[in-house]
């Protein structure tokens, strides 16, 4: 039994631990929709599959309610797998290790999982318990949503048969959500040329580390420290004076996680070690005094290394560091229309390096489709600068705000009814489902809305316990008061 077993409400928190336990990172959501494809078939719900991997389960409505408008709760079936670098856990093996922590459940060195695995586990916990009253019900799970919205992009039109949607996907008790951002991803590749190191140099390795890293959309506006460019930042201002020669630079996992560790492995004249010592304590310096308020542990480490590769030759080492040290990164443009959200952003998720070649991969994020295409712009003018090239891909739409939708305004009043007070009423910078499933139905009713969860994307993620049960009440509620089909 899991401590989680302990929590209210017992069904949703059960449900959970049980898809902690089951190993789910991008890719690998395998065994847990065998797990779940079971568990449907077991109560009897009619559950089905389509040719992405999607997963649709219906429930009959309660007695009395066969005439209500009907409602698919949706969920992502992946999480995103980031952990400390001091922590051993294979995602793709090993279950995650929630706990609870005061107020939150969080996990033992690695993200938990509450992105979106709390709003499956509520959608599921809504089929399993009788007594909820509700309308004709459906449950749709999609595949691979934090790395390309792969179930998403290929749902099919005709398939499900409800009138509303209610995505479970957002982070904020207290608030709902009507629009989201869109994105494209953007890898600038530049081919390397090497030479080999000149006599006399000695090998080390500069690691940035303990950065809180975060969600790339509902995290960016923070002012956190992306571990590429800091890395980026030490090169271009220290290389001239310290001689130095590049071997090898790396950082970020995951394009939609800001970068937490990255490291580089360079070479300078053996009689400069000493002043590259500090350097690197002067800079971090800097960076403590810089991040004071949001970076309380961050960190350089310098350390010999046996590597003697051949470094990048000093065209090559200067368009490379040029390019990685100018390259825009974080929030571009504020909304105008939703006033304190995002516009437009871009994060520099990873940078990767080989014998031959680098590659930077962004993800752009943006409300607007020109704002997309604006920073596409920019790097594609960069990449020019640099001798690099560039491909955009995998681009979603955003969710058009609808301000007269009826399930928000259902939502709206069912919160203050249940908690006496007006929820916000939202749109959020991070990508939602919701903009791709308007076009296979484009007349479906749909809001967001999920209980509070800080540091997705991040070892630090955790979920408020009392946001879960507010959330519980609001979705339960909700379901009950769903309008007659006319």
């Amino acid at each position: 039994m899991s401590e989680l077993s302990t929590l209210s409400p017992q069904p949703l928190w059960d449900i959970f631990a049980q898809i902690c336990a089951i190993p789910h990172p991008s890719y690998h959501e395998e065994a847990l929709v065998a797990h779940i494809i079971e568990w449907a078939k077991n109560k009897k719900f009619h559950v089905e599959r389509d040719e992405i991997g999607n997963v649709l389960i219906r429930k009959p409505a309660s007695k009395g309610m066969e005439n209500r408008k009907a409602v698919v709760l949706q969920a992502h079936l992946d999480m995103v797998p980031q952990k400390n670098n001091d922590t051993q856990h294979d995602f793709t093996q090993d279950p995650i290790r929630p706990y609870i922590d005061g107020d939150w459940v969080t996990a033992d060195g690695t993200t938990l999982g509450a992105d979106n695995g709390i709003g499956m586990a509520s959608a599921l916990a809504v089929l399993a318990d009788e007594s909820i009253k509700h309308g004709p019900l459906e449950v749709l799970l999609t595949m691979t949503e934090e790395a390309g919205m792969d179930g998403a992009f290929d749902l099919q039109s005709g398939w499900l048969q409800a009138d509303i949607l209610i995505n479970t996907d957002s982070e904020e008790e207290g608030e709902i959500y009507m629009g989201c951002a869109g994105g494209i991803d953007v890898v600038t590749a530049l081919q390397l040329s090497r030479e080999a190191l000149p006599t006399n140099y000695k090998t080390l390795q500069l690691t940035i580390k303990g950065l809180k890293g975060g969600h790339s959309g509902g995290d960016i506006h923070l002012g956190l420290g992306n571990a590429n460019k800091l890395l980026a930042r030490f090169l271009a201002a220290h290389t001239d004076e310290l001689e130095l020669k590049l071997i090898h630079l790396q950082g970020g996992t995951l394009r939609n996680a800001i970068p937490r560790e990255g490291s580089t492995i360079i070479a300078v004249p053996a009689h400069k070690v000493e002043k590259l010592s500090q350097l690197k304590e002067s800079y971090l310096e800097t960076l403590k005094n810089e991040y004071a308020v949001v970076e309380h542990n961050l960190t350089l480490l310098l350390e010999e290394t046996e590597i003697s590769s051949h470094a990048l030759t000093t065209d090559c080492q200067t368009r490379f560091i040029s390019m990685l040290n100018s390259m825009p990164n974080g929030v571009i443009r504020m909304s105008d229309v939703a006033k304190g959200v995002v516009e437009t952003s871009l994060n520099m998720g990873i940078v990767t390096m080989d014998e031959e070649k680098t590659e930077v991969i962004c993800l752009i994020r943006s409300l607007i489709e020109s704002g997309k295409d604006y920073v596409v712009e920019i790097l594609r003018s960069l990449a020019k600068l640099s001798g690099a090239e560039i491909i955009a891909s995998g681009s979603y739409p955003g969710w058009q705000p609808d301000a007269n939708s009826p399930i928000m305004q259902l939502v709206r009043e069912t919160y203050h009814q249940l908690f006496d007070k007006t929820p916000n009423i939202m749109v959020i910078h991070a990508g939602l489902e919701c903009g791709l499933f308007k076009k296979p139905y484009p007349d479906m009713d749909m809001v967001s809305i999920g209980p509070t969860i800080r540091g997705a994307h991040s070892p630090d993620e955790k979920v408020h316990i009392k946001s879960v049960g507010q959330y519980w009440q609001l979705l339960t509620a909700i379901l009950k008061a769903i309008p007659v089909k006319e």
